[in-house]
């Protein structure tokens, strides 16, 4: 088995294997295994249940997830990894059938599975964390509990609330539909090869909400498009976009005013059920 916890050894296992990591696929190994236990045990996930992993590289928490007695469907990219991990949780191995490999790229393959899973774990690549979170959000792919490691300016605008510098519709769609909950800073130095920046452990927890109206996730997004422009004009460039100019400002008084909303505010300054009343408001008008 692989030593997960030495970065020389994980060296020279690589060098064995002539494999490289590959700058574009942001891979960092996780080797504290103090962190790599608490990511594991806070997903929550017990003996049978089924959970995906995404960014396994090797396999360091895949390992203790199959000895746990789960049921682990992890998405790996690069080749040569995937010929690694075939090999080290084959059925001959011991894992009867409970560890499935997802071939390629994660945004391309996720919505090809059609199972019920409820658990997520994943040591993020920095350059797809935010756009494969959001995606599953759009889309309304939810897990009962996610437990993911991100790079910390990315951690903190997931769970920025209405007012702080880091609060962006990012933040809007992550509280849509789940708690976010930081757990613990990872400093650089619990991954190899080390990163440029810190990381953060994140629970995210279901709220189990009724989902939001349609337009809920384009008017966030329109609405934080030019952040020094008023909510006024941001919502007249969504709204014209569907209507005619006139039409538009009728129906963006009216809204702004039935909201109890100062057409002077800014979208960083709204919480999301501010949000939501408004996307509702334009649902009952059938926008």
């Amino acid at each position: 088995m692989i030593n997960y916890n030495s970065a020389s050894e994980l060296r020279s296992f690589l060098e064995k294997e002539e494999l490289g990591m590959q700058k574009k696929f942001g891979q960092n190994f996780l080797i504290n295994p103090a962190v790599r236990k608490t990511l594991v045990e806070t997903l929550g996930a017990e003996t049978g249940d089924e959970v995906w992993e995404v960014g396994p590289g090797l396999g360091a928490m895949t390992a203790p997830l199959l000895e746990m007695g789960l049921k682990v469907k992890a998405f790996e990219i690069d080749k040569g990894f995937i010929r690694v991990l075939k090999n080290i949780f084959s059925f001959d191995n011991g894992f009867h059938g409970n560890f499935t490999l997802i071939e390629g790229d994660v945004m391309k393959t996720w919505q090809d599975q059609r199972s019920s899973c409820r658990f997520f774990l994943g040591n993020l690549p920095y350059n797809v964390a935010a756009a494969l979170l959001a995606d599953f959000i759009e889309k309304k792919r939810y897990f009962s509990r996610m437990v993911v490691t991100v790079q910390k300016e990315v951690a903190l605008r997931m769970a920025a609330k209405a007012g702080s510098s880091d609060y962006s519709s990012f933040s809007v769609l992550c509280a849509s539909v789940y708690n976010v909950k930081p757990l613990m800073i990872i400093k650089r130095e619990a991954f190899f090869p080390q990163p440029n920046v810190d990381s953060m452990g994140v629970l995210l927890e279901n709220k189990n909400a009724q989902p939001c109206p349609l337009v809920f996730y384009p008017l966030v997004r329109s609405l934080f498009a030019s952040r020094r422009k008023t909510i006024k004009n941001n919502f007249l460039t969504f709204l014209s976009s569907r209507k005619g100019k006139k039409e538009a400002l009728d129906i963006c008084s009216a809204v702004l005013r039935e909201n109890s909303i100062n057409e002077n505010e800014r979208a960083e300054n709204l919480d999301f059920d501010a949000f939501l009343s408004l996307a509702k408001s334009l649902e009952n008008m059938r926008l």
